[in-house]
């Protein structure tokens, strides 16, 4: 064996060995932001001030995981300059990495709100926003599963699912409309509901984009602003390349 070729051989296991541990550092920061907004949830509903410092702290940890990987990434497109599949994924990444840093703001956002409301134990969340934490977080978790499997028909089912948050997201605003017009001593409460919704509405958005983000790793398409794309549930016939 040539010297050339043994030296792209070791070039070749160094990179492999760049993409594992960058994949392995991304599912880790996944699951901390996953646990970030259930935990942010539960402490809104359970009006649990320590549960929402829990998260809140947390924040610290997803920053530096974030700079840590975009750093890596960077250094990785640097030293070994990556082709083709490779450097979709890398790329890909990069963007999933950042969409993840900004669902930890929101989950803390969510956790701001949910102390807020522990000074009105009395005052009912709208059964509307239990449907769309439910909605809201499976697109999460699906969304991370599309990334880990590669799987575009999983990715576009998620992009289909925002609307239904949307929808949901809607009602609950003209919900808490109404009942702000009856009682006036609801403002408040309601105004901090409104605010963890609209977090959570933004929570399943970055889902979607994540979910878009796959379907360029597969398919090396960008669908971003095409929504006439997320009605599709199969790649197409050329995918994979």
């Amino acid at each position: 064996m040539s010297d050339e070729l043994k030296n792209e051989l070791r070039r070749s296991r160094h990179l492999q060995r760049s993409l594992d541990r960058l994949q392995s550092d991304l599912l880790s920061l996944f699951g901390i932001v996953e646990q970030m907004i259930n935990k942010s949830v539960r402490s809104l509903y359970q009006r649990d001030i320590n549960l929402a410092d829990e998260v809140i702290k947390s924040d610290e940890i997803v920053d530096q995981r974030e700079v840590a990987i975009e750093d890596d990434c960077l250094n990785l497109l640097a030293l070994h300059q990556p082709v083709a599949s490779d450097l979709r994924w890398t790329t890909t990444v990069i963007k999933v990495n950042s969409d993840l840093e900004r669902m930890a703001d929101l989950a803390c956002n969510i956790a701001e709100r949910a102390k807020a409301l522990t000074h009105f134990p009395l005052f009912p969340i709208p059964d509307d926003f239990e449907t769309m934490v439910s909605e809201a977080t499976t697109m999460v978790s699906r969304a991370l599963d599309s990334f880990v499997e590669t799987n575009t028909s999983l990715a576009f089912s998620v992009m289909r699912s925002d609307e239904r948050v949307d929808e949901l997201n809607r009602s609950l605003i003209q919900e808490l409309r109404e009942i702000m017009k009856r009682d006036p001593d609801s403002v408040e409460p309601a105004l901090h509901c409104f605010s963890a919704a609209r977090h959570l509405e933004r929570i399943a958005d970055l889902a979607e984009n994540i979910s878009e983000d796959v379907v360029f790793l597969v398919e090396g398409e960008i669908i971003r602003h095409k929504p006439e794309e997320h009605g599709r549930s199969t790649p197409r016939p050329d995918s994979g390349s």
